[in-house]
């Protein structure tokens, strides 16, 4: 279990960069918790909580993009406690070498109690970009064994990035070596983001064979292809409604599946921010109410040891 709020000193008060607390006209009543997103250049804070709470966002876990500080982000989580929550960053070159500044990057930021998660963890990319260059690190890699330890000992859940849907010859190989890390660390919850871009059989397959095995339906929905056309994600939709075989699977294992949005880049702060959520929202709403509210916040707040909107 995560580390309950810890009580913060006065200065990180008047570090408070936006409103703590919405009323409750401020959002429906299917609000949601992003288990997933990041701080981008040029974003600035004090628009964050105003964004989600026209979002119908309740809480965040946040972590530092590639421009900005994870110092940053635990300031304004510590000035934001019941909003925010800060997620260590891993992701860059340091750990896609395993070279020693990785452990001293996590350390600097594991060493703050304004940490109380990680953010994702990218084992497998394809190349997208010259400044998305291809990740090949593995589960079973030192790098990620250090983050699979700590989660352990910490009671954090473990969000592994894997693109099956790009992985061409070598999809079986991940897979193989995601189920081995399931199982060795059969007591870290691990959330697959972006849904792995696998099929229903094979988010099936895995939850039948794994306690420990989540998904966070991030770029699953069509606002966020539209917009993001040139990757294999999955589109867990049939027009507005969810598609018959992922409601199936939905209905069948409510507990398994988050809504988290993965903002990376400061366009996806704003209108697709706003698109995503009502997508969702209205999805939701059509499939029974327990199971709305454990994919919309109940299982982020479950596994993140989040407290309920009051």
């Amino acid at each position: 279990m995560l580390n309950k709020f810890p009580r913060f000193a006065f200065a990180f008060a008047l570090l408070c960069l936006a409103p703590n607390v919405a009323s409750s006209t401020e959002m429906d009543d299917l609000y949601f918790v992003d288990a997933q997103s990041q701080l981008p250049k040029g974003l600035n804070l004090k628009s964050i909580i105003p964004l989600m709470d026209k979002a119908g966002v309740w809480h965040t876990i946040l972590s530092a993009g590639a421009d900005r500080s994870p110092q940053e982000v635990a300031f304004f989580t510590q000035a934001n406690p019941y909003r925010m929550t800060a997620a260590v960053r891993s992701q860059g070159k340091d750990f896609m070498n395993n070279s020693p500044g990785f452990p001293k990057m996590l350390n600097f930021q594991l060493n703050n109690p304004a940490f109380r998660s990680f953010g994702e963890a990218i084992l497998f990319r394809p190349r997208i970009s010259r400044k998305l260059p291809r990740v090949d690190v593995g589960a079973n890699h030192p790098q990620s064994e250090i983050m699979l330890d700590e989660a352990l000992l910490r009671g954090w859940p473990f969000i592994a990035h894997y693109e099956f849907a790009s992985a061409g010859a070598k999809r079986d190989v991940y897979m193989r070596e995601l189920e081995t890390m399931l199982r060795k660390y059969r007591q870290v919850d691990t959330v697959l983001i972006n849904m792995g871009q696998l099929p229903p059989e094979d988010v099936r397959h895995l939850i039948s064979g794994n306690k420990n095995i989540f998904f966070m339906m991030s770029r699953s929905n069509p606002a966020y292809i539209a917009n993001y056309n040139k990757q294999p994600w999955v589109n867990m939709f049939d027009g507005e409604d969810l598609s018959s075989g992922w409601k199936t699977l939905i209905l069948d294992h409510p507990d398994r599946f988050v809504v988290g949005l993965d903002n990376t880049w400061l366009k996806q702060w704003d209108q697709l921010y706003m698109d995503q959520t009502s997508i969702w929202r209205a999805a939701l709403k059509k499939l029974p109410n327990d199971v709305a509210v454990a994919l919309a916040h109940g299982n982020a707040e479950r596994l993140w040891d989040l407290p309920p909107r009051p």
